[in-house]
């Protein structure tokens, strides 16, 4: 965590991955975003993974350095607190839709310079998951084993995660518009607009305008250059990439290439040199003599010729097994073990992903205990006594943990 967002505070009524993730990138940026839930949790709040007590590993991660109010949101009188809460704030964070109780026009006639960012769907509304989304802008029929064309949706929720990039970051937009101007507004996000338009800046879009047809399928094979996924003799697969001409011919070097490819090349007429299209037309045959120089040896033989050509690999693993490994969890400053977590399990945890080399690196904070923070909320941004909170929850309007 670093605190360079420090004085801004966001409201932030979401579920699931891609509106939570906005609040959490701000928080570990040191922004107070103040999460309103239902009392009793939302529909992500048993989201899976469980601990066995059925603790939501998922909820206890995304809402780390958040803080948690609860609120009756069935009824009128939350809604009210809540309406009061965000006008005072200014700022939201939800992806609740355009037209309900949460209307950015609504919240606005109270306070005009409120800034909304919305997580949606489609952009006219309609409901759109990151799966949908992912199944609407083509990229499972680009996935999966070479000799079967059923599309493979892939497990990662990315359009998720990178709307909650770009959410955090068009908020801070925002922010910086209305400092200069006074004016707010509303950010809408669609999960379809964020995932066609990543496409459409990878060239994707361009691509199957000009060529009429969509590309095939590569299995594990890089598009456009020479990478892909092969197995040493101790039965490791390990993918190999050599994504540009430095790289290809330390690759040809590593694996003692060069008798073989003059051979291809004077059968084709081609030179594979400094020609990433050449090589990659002619992968087939590149990528079998690949796999010949590379069947006899062990991962670390083979490991060891390609670092010493700088030849980027890696060996696939298994979650567990990445889990264990000291460069990415047990010796990386991203993560640092926590053990105030409200599952009560301890474990590494991640903090803010970016690092500033001048600037102390703040340990991830906890995630809340659900509606922990109501009072000291409701005391500080409404200017509610005690005995007024305390009305609130005799009403069952507000909800504290037990």
């Amino acid at each position: 965590m670093y605190n360079l967002l420090s004085g801004i505070t966001v409201i932030e009524v979401s579920s699931f991955v891609a509106s939570p993730t906005i609040g959490l990138y701000l928080a570990q940026f040191g922004a107070e975003v103040i999460r309103v839930d239902q009392i009793g949790g939302g529909q992500d709040f048993k989201r899976w993974p469980l601990t066995p007590e059925g603790h939501s590993l998922s909820w206890e991660n995304l809402n780390r350095a958040k803080k948690s109010v609860a609120l009756d949101l069935a009824s009128r009188e939350g809604r009210d607190v809540l309406t009061r809460l965000i006008q005072s704030v200014g700022t939201l964070v939800t992806n609740l839709p355009v037209g309900g109780f949460l209307a950015h026009e609504k919240l606005a006639a109270g306070r005009p310079d409120l800034i909304t960012v919305r997580v949606m769907g489609w952009p006219d509304g309609a409901i759109a998951l990151d799966y949908t989304a992912n199944a609407a802008v083509g990229y499972p029929a680009l996935t999966g084993p070479l000799n079967d064309p059923a599309p493979v949706n892939h497990v990662l929720p990315a359009w998720d995660l990178l709307t909650g990039a770009y959410g955090a970051f068009a908020l801070v937009s925002a922010l910086r518009r209305r400092d200069e101007t006074g004016h707010g507004g509303e950010v809408r996000l669609p999960l379809t607009d964020i995932a066609m338009g990543s496409a459409a800046n990878l060239g994707r879009v361009a691509e199957v305008l000009q060529s009429g047809e969509d590309r095939e399928r590569l299995g594990n094979g890089v598009y456009g250059t020479i990478g892909r996924d092969f197995v040493t003799a101790d039965g490791v697969r390990v993918m190999i990439v050599a994504i540009n001409e430095r790289q290809w011919q330390g690759l040809v070097r590593a694996l003692d290439l060069q008798a073989g490819l003059a051979a291809l090349e004077a059968q084709h007429g081609v030179s594979f040199t400094g020609d990433d299209g050449v090589r990659y037309r002619h992968r087939d045959a590149i990528y079998a003599q690949i796999e010949q120089a590379i069947a006899p040896l062990s991962y670390s033989a083979l490991a060891e010729k390609l670092d010493a050509n700088g030849v980027t690999h890696g060996p696939y693993k298994t979650m567990p097994e990445a889990v264990q490994d000291p460069r990415l969890v047990g010796e990386n400053p991203l993560f640092q073990h926590t053990t105030d977590n409200p599952s009560g399990f301890a474990y590494p945890a991640a903090g803010a992903f970016a690092t500033f080399p001048a600037m102390e690196r703040l340990p991830p904070a906890p995630a809340p205990v659900l509606g922990a923070d109501t009072r000291d909320v409701l005391a500080r941004h409404l200017a509610l006594d005690p005995q007024a909170i305390d009305r609130l929850l005799e009403a069952d309007i507000a909800g504290t943990p037990a």
